[in-house]
């Protein structure tokens, strides 16, 4: 095809949507550009430090690797392709989430001369998640010393005996000088790296297990006709029944055109596989492809260009969309006019006037739209991503920078799934959380170049908890008089533990608290307010007030300046002034009151509790036991990962794990990965809280010397 040509309306059965994964380095950016050159998509250009025309971005050519997804068409073999790009390294795992979500079937790229790492694992899982067809790239086969029956063999361990070659490779290294497509027969294949004749039987026997018939006459001697191989084929896919392993060299162009034969052939059109949507009622729905049904899509990538702004990248699933329609955000009173569609090549955009089911089109300038929404009337399952764990306090290093900085990170997370941004409310710190500190490290770079803001960074603090043991009763009277109306307010209090896992209907019964009026319980802080006011003793108007110095006294903390959860407080008796007590009064007595009875129902510090799993080579399993031990960890399981790795579950202390990345690398050679997410508070034992207790005084105090 031409560079100037263009499928204007793609149909259904042509479309094939492809996610390129895998490990970093294994050379995803250069196969597709492979395949924009030779199908004419694009024209040549001199990469810049080696670089690609997929990786236009500054960052990626400055790293040279790529770091978000990026989104590329061209045409072949009467099919109109979409091959989405992703990055390769674990630390930006939410991007090829958000591709995965946009595409039916997956690629994943393994460099032949590395083997299988951490993300081929991760992406060809994340791939089986989301039911997706699947096939296996081996690429760099032009590298030396390539043992190429031992890497298949790794790959069938690790992935199943499922993934099956469709090319093998004729010489390897600089003798790496074509494929045979088994699907074609075994002829020609001298120098072969394996034996091609054997291969193509169990190939072709897979394919046409699916179908008792075509089997029967297998068996009796008539071989499958081309129409029958390629209907099952994509039923093999689709199914898993069948992994397709591919053989190229992106550098050399060695056997790119075979892989996009076998794409054309093997990868999944939009109206294979079941995309599922809720009605308005709840019920669920099946999604059909179809022009003219119901509008449904999805943002499934956000990107801030400097040039046209935000730009939201939309997969459809069903209806045709038009520039200017007005389209029902879901889940929301409210729809959007979207103005302008774009096809993206890279990081080129060209306006088009409509498109339908299977396309992947960008919305440009609607702020409205965010990565996970769905657009229409019925609504998608959200993208889920993990949950960021890696923190970091981010100051910009000019006062005056302090707003740009805010809508430089704001940018960020619409861009960015995994990076969550939170203000600390007794640091009053900022704090991005993202998956490494790659990650964070590169945010820190995209706000430099693209937003110019210089940021200092350190650890943030803990989140740490406030709680109490042991029940307490007390009071505090504030009392001033200084000329004119003075300040009165007493109150008296009583505080209980409230362990987390407490219902609160049972907890605030009659029988524990016969004086109570009502009680209000605040889930995210598991908090309970108990008003057992007799008498009017504290009148109705100042209760408020009360609780109003309780929370504020919560969020600044009591014992170490953490938040208070699983706490209840009831008031239950008063002194008022009928002309100096007021709302501030009662307020600062409510805060007072509860800082001095807290102190004595034994306080105590909780800490956030992680669960860890991590990935690492069977050899480094004790390794990796015994230093889960040396941070107060649990193991709590261990299951296969397939191949030599397993996969070790444990419960960790968050404060034992903030630089885990560079620890587990070191044991293992950087052939480990994990994921972190928070499951629960526990208490802190008694000589951490030591530790953690003395520092906090000690900070408090220089506070109070610099007054």
């Amino acid at each position: 095809m031409s560079h100037a040509t263009v499928m204007s309306h793609p149909t259904v059965e042509s479309i094939r949507s492809i996610a390129v994964c895998g490990h970093g380095a294994a050379g995803k950016s250069s196969l597709i550009e492979q395949m924009l050159l030779k199908t004419g998509a694009v024209k040549p250009v001199v990469g810049e430090n080696g670089s690609t025309l997929v990786d236009y971005d500054d960052l990626e050519k400055a790293h040279h690797h790529s770091i978000e997804s990026h989104v590329t068409h061209f045409e072949y073999a009467d099919k109109y392709f979409q091959l989405l790009d992703t990055p390769g390294y674990p630390d930006f795992i939410g991007q090829t989430i958000g591709a995965l979500h946009g595409v039916d079937t997956a690629v994943i790229v393994v460099n032949a001369h590395s083997g299988i790492e951490v993300n081929t694992r991760r992406t060809f899982s994340e791939a089986g998640k989301r039911g997706l067809g699947r096939m296996i790239v081996v690429n760099k086969l032009d590298s030396e010393n390539i043992d190429f029956p031992a890497l298949l063999q790794s790959i069938q361990d690790t992935f199943g005996h499922e993934a099956l070659l469709l090319t093998v490779p004729i010489g390897s290294g600089h003798d790496f000088k074509g494929v045979v497509n088994l699907l074609k027969g075994a002829d020609g294949a001298k120098g072969a790296l394996v034996d091609p004749a054997e291969h193509s039987v169990k190939l072709i026997e897979s394919i046409i297990e699916l179908d008792d018939e075509v089997t029967s006459r297998y068996f009796e001697g008539t071989q499958p006709t081309e129409q029958e191989i390629a209907r099952l084929i994509i039923e093999a896919v689709a199914t898993g029944h069948v992994i397709p392993v591919l053989c190229v060299s992106a550098k050399t162009g060695v056997g790119v055109t075979e892989l996009m034969d076998a794409l054309a052939l093997a990868a999944l059109p939009p109206n294979r596989l079941p995309h599922l949507a809720h009605k308005e009622d709840g019920s669920l729905v099946e999604i059909k492809p179809d022009p003219d049904g119901p509008f449904v899509a999805q943002v499934f990538k956000t990107r801030i260009d400097p040039y046209v702004q935000k730009l939201s990248y939309i997969r459809i699933y069903s209806g045709t969309l038009k520039k200017d329609d007005i389209v029902h955000l879901s889940g929301q009173k409210r729809s959007v006019k979207l103005h302008q569609l774009l096809r993206v090549q890279a990081g080129q955009t060209e306006t088009i006037d409509s498109a339908g089911p299977g396309e992947i089109v960008a919305v440009a300038k609607t702020d409205e739209l965010h990565t996970g929404m769905t657009l229409g009337d019925l609504e998608m399952d959200p993208i889920q991503f993990p949950t960021p764990m890696v923190g970091l306090a981010v100051t910009p290093k000019s006062r005056n920078d302090e707003t740009k900085l805010s809508g430089a990170l704001h940018k960020l997370i619409e861009e960015e799934p995994t990076l969550r941004l939170d203000r600390d409310p007794q640091t009053h710190e900022l704090v991005m959380n993202g998956m490494s500190e790659l990650h964070l490290q590169l945010v820190q770079e995209k706000i430099k170049k693209r937003d110019k803001v210089d940021v200092e960074t350190h650890e943030p603090k803990i989140p740490y908890r406030e709680t109490v043991q042991g029940t307490a009763e007390g009071s505090y009277r504030h009392k001033k008089q200084s000329g004119g109306r003075g300040q009165f307010g007493e109150v008296h209090i009583r505080v209980y533990p409230l362990p987390e896992g407490t219902d609160p209907v049972k907890f605030c019964s009659k029988d524990r608290f016969p004086s109570m009026r009502e009680y209000k319980y605040d889930p995210e802080l598991n908090f309970v307010w108990i008003d057992s006011i007799v008498g009017g003793t504290i009148p109705n108007n100042f209760l408020p007030a009360v609780e109003k110095g309780f929370r504020e006294r919560m969020e600044r903390g009591v014992i170490a300046g953490y938040r208070v959860k699983n706490v209840a407080v009831e008031v239950f008796f008063g002194k008022h002034h009928p002309v100096d007590s007021s709302e501030a009064a009662f307020k600062q007595a409510g805060s007072m009151a509860l800082r001095n009875v807290f102190r004595e129902a034994r306080p105590a510090l909780l800490e956030p509790v992680v669960t860890l799993s991590v990935t690492v080579p069977s050899a480094k399993l004790g390794d990796i036991n015994s230093d889960m031990s040396g941070r107060r960890g649990r193991v709590t399981g261990m299951e296969s990962a397939g191949g030599d790795m397993q996969t070790v579950v444990a419960e960790v202390p968050l404060a034992e794990v903030t630089t885990y990345a560079r620890s587990l690398s070191s044991i293992t050679g950087g052939q480990g990965s994990f994921t972190m997410e928070f499951s629960r508070y526990e208490p802190v034992p008694g000589n951490v809280q030591k530790q953690i207790l003395d520092k906090a005084t000690m900070a408090h105090e220089e506070e109070e010397s610099d007054e």
